[in-house]
């Protein structure tokens, strides 16, 4: 190929390639959504078709970047997980974090109406993304457990303050201010003496997110891990692509991954 005089500028590119034999990690996330989703009118504290969308458009990043082995996503956010091994795109972080997001966000744009059938999209939604690296196995536990753990907490305290707003008549001063230094009994004490509600009761979705990981070969691994597996494949595109399977599961515990050893496996 023919060069020109103006290459030099190349020079002035980053090198900016991940470390090795390294986890990583992309976490997208939503970008002022509290705004985003009241411009949006979605429901409190939960919207299934908000949660859907998101996961629909997770699904569709990791169907298309195979190198993905699983994605764990609660509200407005989710974490792609990369094998450590991985060797895409020459593990240059700017280009894996933008690939992911970029996707991600034309997908969120592209499949709206599928999910908010009778709400228009007001303006474009945004998402921003940071790389991060855990060197080994336990590093890449203990930062899904986080988000899975903070997934409760915030769904805890989000079901208090909607049910003291919408059905006791609390401003949301008032109930944040009822809810100051409560602990997770005080909150599940609320909920079930004030509402009569058992917290763990509700939806798992809620409770504990989603998480994505890659369809086992259906004839030798018959789904009898859970009822709360779905199996989803990707309508976007017209040629089979490999499906994704939907769960709602602790990961915390060691049950999880003792189900699915391959994806901390070591490829070959």
């Amino acid at each position: 190929m023919a060069k020109s005089k103006f290459e030099y500028v190349r020079q002035f590119e980053c090198e900016d390639k991940l470390l090795p034999n390294c986890w990583i990690v992309v976490r997208v996330d939503g970008k002022s959504f509290h705004r985003f989703s009241d411009v949006h009118h979605f429901m409190k504290p939960n919207d299934e078709r908000g949660l859907g969308l998101m996961t629909r458009a997770a699904q569709n990043v990791m169907e298309d970047l195979k190198d993905i082995v699983m994605a764990y996503g609660q509200s407005d956010e989710y974490s792609f997980v990369f094998h450590k091994n991985t060797a895409l795109y020459n593990r240059r972080g700017s280009k894996i974090m933008t690939n992911v997001v970029s996707l991600f966000s034309s997908s969120y744009t592209m499949l709206w109406p599928r999910y908010f059938i009778n709400q228009e999209l007001q303006y474009p939604p945004s998402f921003d993304a940071r790389v991060v690296l855990y060197p080994s196995d336990q590093n890449l536990r203990d930062y899904l457990n986080w988000r899975q753990a903070d997934c409760h907490i915030n769904n805890l305290y989000n079901t208090c303050f909607w049910k003291l707003v919408q059905e006791r008549g609390l401003s949301p001063v008032q109930a944040q201010e009822r809810l100051k230094g409560t602990l997770s009994s005080d909150k599940n004490e609320l909920l079930f003496s004030d509402f009569q509600i058992n917290y763990n009761t509700l939806p798992e979705l809620y409770r504990k997110g989603t998480v994505l990981i890659r369809s086992k070969d259906q004839d030798s691994s018959p789904m009898t891990q859970t009822n709360q597996r779905t199996l989803v494949g990707n309508p976007l595109h017209s040629r089979a692509r490999p499906s994704t399977l939907v769960l709602h599961v602790d990961i915390i515990g060691n049950k999880f991954w003792e189900e699915n050893p391959e994806i901390l496996a070591p490829r070959k």
